[in-house]
């Protein structure tokens, strides 16, 4: 079997218990060694084979995949976050299932869910955001049209950028455009449950210098909605007065 599995945003302890226990009997681990904490690998156990796919292009790390599960051997994809979030996991499984390899996917935390928890922030308040966009802005990957930032940010819904903090600027002036003000909420969360983690708050009007005194460029989720910083109503789920499936409402 090869399993993929989500390595979470940083803290080692942050894994599944179900993917901490697929790394413990793996023969071999495949994991995302830019971004995925060496911490893991203290639970593979003794001879297993462990590659970092920072240095691998796509062929190799299908081949390792391929010529050990031949060989007879459990396989662990490890990637950061969540894979199904650019994790580029579609083009490691089709090929497989094109050679009827079986596998599972193993869901992780990921690291938009872990920079609100580093905030203390929920990003679905009643009368101010239901809706969460996870998105990027264009770099060597590009984006669809119909996706760039501005259009997404018109809707007024909370917003979790991924892979662009690097591009602080353009994000700015796109999210100002969209959200059609400036003074909308902004936090960057620069490796969120890491040991350096840092957190930045501001607007769309001063995030960017902010940011950019900080040196960061890299490995932060972008946050940004009034979810931040705003007044909302109390949720029906825990009001005294409403009636559910599971208690009877106090009548006024």
């Amino acid at each position: 079997m090869i399993t993929f599995v989500g390595a979470g945003p940083g803290d080692p302890d942050l894994i599944t218990i179900k993917g901490r226990k697929a790394l413990e009997k793996a023969d071999i681990i495949i994991y995302a060694g830019s971004l995925v904490s060496p911490e893991h690998l203290a639970h593979a156990k003794e001879g297993c084979e462990i590659y970092n796919s920072a240095k691998m292009h796509l062929d190799e790390v299908l081949d390792v995949m391929v010529e050990g599960h031949r060989a007879g051997k459990e396989i662990v994809r490890l990637h950061t976050g969540d894979p199904s979030i650019y994790g580029a996991i579609q083009e490691q499984m089709d090929p497989l299932e094109k050679l009827g390899i079986e596998f599972e996917v193993i869901p992780g935390v990921s690291s938009f869910v872990a920079a609100a928890a580093a905030i203390k922030k929920e990003f679905t308040l009643p009368n101010v955001s239901q809706t969460v966009i996870l998105t990027r802005v264009k770099g060597r990957t590009g984006v669809p049209e119909s996706e760039n930032l501005e259009s997404l940010a018109a809707h007024g819904a909370s917003m979790a950028l991924f892979l662009s903090v690097g591009h602080i600027e353009k994000v700015i002036e796109s999210l100002i455009k969209g959200y059609g003000r400036d003074d909308v909420p902004v936090a960057v969360v620069y490796r969120a449950t890491w040991k350096d983690e840092k957190k930045i708050f501001g607007t769309l009007k001063d995030i960017c210098q902010k940011v950019q005194d900080e040196n960061i460029i890299k490995q932060a989720q972008i946050l940004v909605g009034d979810f931040i910083d705003t007044d909302y109503e109390l949720s029906k789920l825990y009001d005294k007065y409403f009636t559910t499936e599971y208690r009877e409402g106090i009548k006024r």
